[in-house]
């Protein structure tokens, strides 16, 4: 079942597609240049008031990307249990301030490799999605 709004406020997730999107940390992450040319990637995320983060580096196509067209779209999906979400939306780049360091502390409370390779401000933006559309199934 797909669903578009008109603004990021109005998609609406259930409560089993939020449980879903926090249990995983890992997606499909998409842009498109500005000619359109596809761009789709691993990557890991977190969720979080309602919105998806990512960590990227400074010089990736993704980032370039996103710099030209700032629309993403993640995908998460398990193929064991057949569950997956399909989320779309505006971006933001976080590169300094409060919200980086507040995004900067949760990636480093949920995700263990972040401890292995942590980064400092500056180093790496955070990429916040907003979403716009969902699509999905297996999550009632």
């Amino acid at each position: 079942m797909a669903t578009k709004s008109k603004s990021p406020t109005d998609v609406k997730l259930s409560p089993a597609e939020i449980d879903f999107l926090k249990s995983n940390e890992m997606c499909r992450f998409g842009t498109a240049s500005r000619t359109g040319e596809p761009h789709l990637v691993p990557v890991s995320y977190v969720w979080d008031d309602n919105r998806a983060y990512i960590v990227t580096d400074y010089r990736t196509r993704k980032l370039k990307n996103l710099r030209e067209n700032p629309q993403a779209a993640i995908l998460v999906d398990s193929g064991v249990t057949r569950k997956l979400i399909l989320i779309s939306g505006p971006v933001e780049i976080i590169e300094k301030g409060k919200e980086y360091q507040r995004l900067y502390k949760l990636f480093y409370s949920r995700l263990d490799w972040v401890k292995r390779d942590p980064w400092k401000e500056g180093e790496a933006p955070f990429i916040k999605i907003t979403p716009t559309f969902k699509a999905g199934w297996g999550l009632g």
